[in-house]
């Protein structure tokens, strides 16, 4: 049975975060809001907790899962970048993009996309996402909560709760969240190619 933890949208409480990564720790799946939409979330190192991702999303081993970090160094710590792509990044980080890199030896395969080798990774701009990875302690592995029967994200945190329940060990309540989803921008080539126009401003990073 899971938990719902309310937590206020722009300060949230700390404590409440702990206890919601704590349940995290031991194994289970939650589902947060980030700047794009709720999305769920398991420790990088939980090999199982991913594994239950995918299945409750439906999800194969080709879908490109998005690593959560909280800042520009974690990225390169998790992904392979050159000075080139780190001057991309610092000027579209925080925010709602979402890159994908060629991934270091830190990321798990079973995390990275199984023939190319790359991962999604990005840093949100969100307090509430933020301030939870902090409390994980870790980078989050995360995809965006999308019904298997659907095709938009659900946005009502009581909603996952009540749908989800059986399924995952908390809900973290922060409020509705933008249902535009992030802008994803592949940086494994000679240029920024983009894949996907989202929340994310193409002008602020020199590409509109």
């Amino acid at each position: 049975m899971a938990q719902l933890f309310v937590v206020h949208p722009e300060n949230p409480q700390s404590r409440l975060l702990n206890q919601a990564g704590q349940l995290l720790a031991e194994g289970g799946l939650v589902a947060i809001p980030t700047d794009s939409s709720y999305a769920l979330v398991a420790r990088l190192d939980d090999k199982s907790a991913a594994d239950a991702l995918r299945r409750l999303r439906g999800l194969d081993e080709r879908h490109h899962l998005t690593l959560l970090c909280r800042d520009l160094s974690e990225i390169s710590h998790f992904a392979r970048v050159d000075n080139r792509q780190y001057r991309f990044l610092k000027l579209a980080t925080p925010g709602s993009y979402t890159f994908i890199l060629e991934a270091s030896k830190e990321v798990p395969r079973r995390v990275s996309h199984p023939s190319r080798k790359t991962i999604g990774i990005r840093v949100p701009d969100h307090r509430i996402t933020l301030d939870f990875i902090e409390a994980a302690g870790t980078p989050l592995v995360s995809t965006t909560l999308i019904p298997q029967d659907g095709e938009q994200p659900l946005n009502d945190a009581q909603e996952i709760f009540e749908r989800y329940s059986g399924q995952l060990a908390a809900v973290v309540d922060g409020g509705p969240c933008s249902l535009a989803p992030t802008t994803v921008i592949d940086l494994t080539g000679p240029l920024p190619e983009v894949l996907r126009r989202g929340q994310g401003d193409l002008s602020a990073v020199g590409l509109d």
